[in-house]
């Protein structure tokens, strides 16, 4: 009876010990698949930025203030990297607009516009095929949908947009509007933050604008450094 029970403690003790090495295969594998989309996030976004050299620096600082005001409006921590990943990625499918169109420097005809409009779901195609990042590929694909129901591409209204979605819409927005490009200046900081109140509501989600715009105001300085406009441009 005792070499029995001995030979039940041996085989529930090697039992264990693969458990624990399968388990910390299993966090060692994880490791590596996280390492290995996030050096595919940053290829993307380093692809991009060889045709448009605003995108990269710009869809840097969207990650960061998403996930500040994801914070501030107390979304879960589990949809963090979602959300910084979907900063860094949402122009991605600009790849697919040819260049005579993204780099036009004067206004786009509407069949044009048109053509640029379907880079959300250009993005979202290519995304979506990554493990993981399946969520990531939503706040991409609705990024250009509007508070009220009137954006792009699906029409979606209110809290039918992801959260993602909505906050990267804002400050995407904003960035936009204060950036020197070659062929515009930059709007004042007034005016963009003008804009950006105005459209709460219609536009724009009102708590993320509200969360969105005292951290728009402190930091100007070191951001129209980055983007090219003179502080005394800007007020």
């Amino acid at each position: 009876m005792a070499l029995v029970q001995d030979q039940t403690g041996l085989v529930s003790t090697a039992i264990s010990g693969e458990i624990r090495r399968c388990e910390l295969r299993m966090k060692e594998l994880e490791s590596e698949v996280r390492e290995l989309r996030s050096a595919l996030v940053c290829s993307f976004n380093q692809l991009l930025d060889l045709r448009d050299l605003n995108t990269g620096v710009h869809s840097t600082r969207l990650a960061e203030w998403g996930l500040r005001v994801a914070r501030d409006l107390g979304v879960v921590e589990s949809s963090m990297y979602d959300l910084e990943m979907g900063a860094l990625l949402h122009d991605i499918g600009k790849i697919g607009v040819p260049d005579q169109i993204l780099n036009k420097p004067g206004r786009l005809t509407p069949e044009e516009f048109e053509f640029v409009k379907r880079h959300p779901e250009f993005g979202w195609t290519v995304i979506r095929k990554l493990p993981g990042l399946e969520q990531t590929s939503l706040y991409v694909l609705h990024h250009h949908e509007n508070f009220d129901g009137t954006g792009y591409p699906a029409r979606l209204k209110g809290s039918e947009i992801p959260i993602g979605s909505r906050i990267i819409s804002v400050i995407d927005a904003f960035d936009a509007m204060v950036s020197s490009r070659p062929y515009r200046k930059g709007l004042p900081l007034a005016e963009a933050l003008r804009r950006l109140n105005e459209a709460s509501g219609t536009q724009f989600d009102p708590s993320v604008i509200h969360s969105f715009v005292p951290i728009a105001e402190s930091e100007m300085p070191s951001v129209l450094e980055a983007v090219g406009v003179t502080e005394s441009a800007a007020f």
